[in-house]
């Protein structure tokens, strides 16, 4: 590492996170989070260095965030969509959503939050559109997102010596997005969604802002190309 300041990007293997991930190369050294070896790799060619560890193991998420010895900035881009009605959620569908949208999130940032304190570091949630608005067939993740904004709120009252800041994307072109439209049987129109580099960019608006500002929310929506 240089002197450069730190960032940690999860889901940093493809979509937003490595959008994010390729936006902060050229102002920071860049840690790349996911479980993917081999993605992370590949996406590593054009910067970075490879992070490969399951988020919601804890025991594994302990020892990398051990080996750390400097982190400005914490990016959580990592996450998992599953629609469908109430009725269909079963235990496991809430218990694998909360454990990837939020348990994995907290626990992170809590482990990291010494090396962060030091340097008065950046916390960036990646959150969604349905972390303001809960629509039909979106309930488990709707309801994670909303205690991921609830999370950033709390973190950012009481680290106040932290920025925290919550981006709020609507739909983004990618592999995420083909999933949740084939759950919703939807034909994929990229022309109407974000480019993920376009969140990258507003992400990238808030980490760089000068130190007297604290971008605290960003609301990103899709303008029809």
């Amino acid at each position: 590492m240089s002197d450069r300041p730190v960032a940690l990007i999860t889901g940093a293997s493809r979509g937003i996170g490595l959008a994010v991930a390729r936006r902060l190369a050229d102002t920071h050294d860049l840690l790349l989070g996911g479980r993917d070896a081999d993605a992370l790799a590949e996406a590593a060619k054009t910067g970075g260095t490879p992070w490969p560890v399951e988020l919601t193991d804890s025991a594994a998420l302990a020892e990398a965030v051990s080996e750390l010895d400097r982190l400005d900035v914490l990016v959580h881009s990592a996450g998992i969509a599953e629609l469908g009605p109430l009725a269909d959620a079963t235990a496991d569908t809430w218990r694998r959503t909360l454990d990837v949208n939020v348990v994995a999130v907290a626990e992170l940032t809590r482990l990291a939050l010494p090396l962060l304190r030091a340097a008065r570091g950046h916390v960036v949630l990646v959150n969604s559109g349905a972390g303001r608005q809960a629509n039909a067939n979106w309930g488990v993740y709707a309801a994670s997102k909303f205690a991921l904004r609830a999370y950033a709120d709390v973190l950012r009252a009481e680290e106040t010596d932290l920025r925290v800041t919550t981006v709020y994307p609507g739909r983004t072109d990618t592999d995420m997005q083909r999933g949740v439209r084939s759950q919703e049987d939807g034909e994929y129109q990229p022309n109407l969604y974000l480019r993920p580099e376009s969140v990258a960019d507003a992400v990238h608006a808030a980490v760089t802002a000068a130190d007297d500002a604290h971008v605290t929310e960003i609301v990103v929506r899709p303008r029809p190309r």
